[in-house]
């Protein structure tokens, strides 16, 4: 009996492990992420580059955003993002239980934030009048802020796949959050280069 006990033990303390191994994202999804928090951001300034201030704040009519809007609303949301759905969903419980709530892939994820087919109004407070620095200062804080969150994805083991929240779309997990928030850093960033296809955009 007494032999039969510890070996309970010593399945149950495996199995906890192999749980508790199971909560932590795989080597292959932080790679990925990372390759794609640095990937959205090269990008967007690779396209900002060199751009004069009229360039920046161009307009194709009145109903659109300039560059620099964009950028101003990307910035807003690389911070708002973060807070509300990695920081402040990790601020609970994780709950395997609520797995089945997220019913779309990482690739799925990408794909209807990356695509620029619908176009979608922003709420309120994303909007760019919201954020009046300079360009330089916008593109200073963003910087910062996609450091952060390189950083923090390098680092963490913390169970990204059991806390949510929520979109209009439906209920993703913690790690979705962050593919979504990178996503929405290359979304914008082909506006910014919708605008600067305009025929009318200045010239250097």
């Amino acid at each position: 009996m007494k032999r039969f006990s510890t070996i309970l033990m010593s399945l149950l303390l495996i199995g906890g492990m192999a749980l508790q191994a199971q909560t932590k994202i795989t080597k292959e999804e932080r790679t990925a992420a990372i390759k794609y928090l640095k990937d959205t951001e090269n990008e967007m300034m690779k396209v900002l580059k060199g751009l004069s201030d009229e360039q920046l704040n161009f307009k194709p009519d009145a109903g659109s955003w300039s560059v620099a809007e964009c950028l101003r609303h990307i910035t807003i949301s690389e911070s708002s993002l973060w807070a509300n759905f990695v920081t402040g969903a990790m601020a609970t419980e994780a709950d395997p239980s609520r797995r089945s709530e997220v019913q779309m892939t990482d690739e799925q994820i990408m794909g209807v934030i990356e695509s620029r087919e619908q176009k979608v109004k922003t709420f309120p407070p994303f909007e760019p009048e919201n954020k009046t620095e300079s360009v330089k200062e916008v593109i200073k804080e963003f910087k910062s802020l996609r450091a952060e969150h390189i950083k923090f994805m390098k680092k963490t083991d913390a169970d990204l796949r059991n806390h949510y929240g929520t979109l209009p779309f439906g209920t993703i997990d913690t790690y979705q959050a962050v593919l979504f928030m990178a996503g929405h850093t290359k979304r914008h960033t082909d506006q910014m280069k919708e605008v600067m296809a305009n025929a009318s955009f200045p010239k250097q």
